[in-house]
């Protein structure tokens, strides 16, 4: 069994060498519990099966989103991002965060299969994995502009 601090430490950890190495943005966790994304925003999610099941969420508001994927791409600071190149850099995230968090915990489970990443918007977005389901939240404070919050929510196989 997995304690929820170890995920909690493997979601962080995950995300700052992330956002390190491939966004080339500082993030720090946000112990600020009244930080809220706009209503608007982007939610990258992505499922995974095996030793443990759920699904691993990266959400944040549009200028936020923009800016990561304008840093991904390396644009001009005058050039914005198209809908499409934002939409896939959320989900490029989904999918490097659960690989990141993949390696940290694979020592634990015998395997863990995973989907491809889908982007959602709207307001007030969250994932459900229903009754039984343990979450984890981790809120996001990037470059000291943008809040994000990074979730997981899973249930451990016992069979």
């Amino acid at each position: 069994m997995i304690d929820q601090i170890c995920l909690h430490d493997a979601l962080l950890e995950g995300a700052k060498e992330v956002f390190e190495t491939m966004v080339f943005m500082d993030i720090e966790e946000s112990l600020e519990t009244d930080q809220d994304i706009e209503n608007w925003a982007l939610l990258g999610s992505i499922t995974f099966k095996g030793g443990m099941e759920g699904c691993l969420s990266f959400c944040s508001n549009v200028s936020c989103a923009k800016a990561i994927a304008s840093n991904m791409l390396g644009l001009d600071a005058n050039k914005e991002p198209s809908e499409e190149d934002v939409c896939d850099a959320i989900g490029e995230i989904a999918n490097m965060l659960m690989g990141s968090v993949k390696a940290r915990i694979l020592d634990k489970f015998e395997t863990l299969e995973v989907s491809i990443p889908s982007v959602v918007s709207g307001r007030k977005l969250e994932n459900n994995l229903g009754d039984g389901a343990n979450k984890i939240l981790v809120k996001l404070n990037i470059e000291d502009k943008h809040v994000a919050e990074l979730s997981l929510l899973y249930r451990e196989n016992t069979k």
